[in-house]
């Protein structure tokens, strides 16, 4: 998986060394609480280390789970991903489309770190040669929907072409 660099951030794949970050992300419920129609928590880090291996099967060049790192700090913000987005349906087939998604610490929240590492994610889609990226969000999550307007990618309305469930679609069609 390529590394990319803000001027903030270093957007890196995840390590075994990572987990206890995982696990701290994803066992928080102000986390979790919009991710997925009955959200889950972590429980222990044999589940991080399992989701962090599943993550570095992701990776083609193109699509990747990448861990969003505070260049001056080192401390691991959050999750930036670029993944092929499952069809509604009990089979959970590839829709066709690729998501662009974020989960981050709240210790990062209001910094600016998702708008940052998921515009530089947008960018290497289409440096990729992605034709279309797709984002969708709970219609809770507003603090997402900010995020959307700060990447610049359009709203569509609701969908539940997704995750067996309704979300608010947003797309960005590559410039090139």
């Amino acid at each position: 998986m390529q590394t990319l660099e803000t001027d903030r951030l270093t957007l890196r794949p995840f390590t075994s060394e990572d987990a206890d970050f995982v696990l701290d992300l994803y066992s928080r419920m102000e986390v979790q609480r919009f991710l997925g129609a009955v959200p889950k928590l972590m429980k222990d880090l044999d589940e991080a280390n399992a989701l962090i291996q599943a993550w570095a099967r992701l990776d083609d060049g193109t699509c990747g789970i990448w861990a969003v790192q505070d260049r001056e700090t080192g401390d691991l913000a959050g999750t930036l991903l670029l993944k092929s987005i499952p069809a509604s349906g009990p089979e959970r087939k590839p829709s066709g489309d690729i998501e662009i998604g974020w989960h981050f610490h709240p210790d990062s929240w209001g910094r600016g770190y998702a708008p940052e590492a998921a515009a530089a994610v947008l960018q290497h889609a289409f440096k990729q040669g992605l034709p279309r990226v797709v984002v969708v969000i709970d219609p809770a999550n507003t603090s997402s929907r900010r995020v959307c307007e700060k990447i610049g990618v359009v709203p569509q309305g609701s969908t539940d072409r997704y995750y067996n469930t309704v979300l608010e679609l947003f797309t960005a069609e590559n410039p090139g």
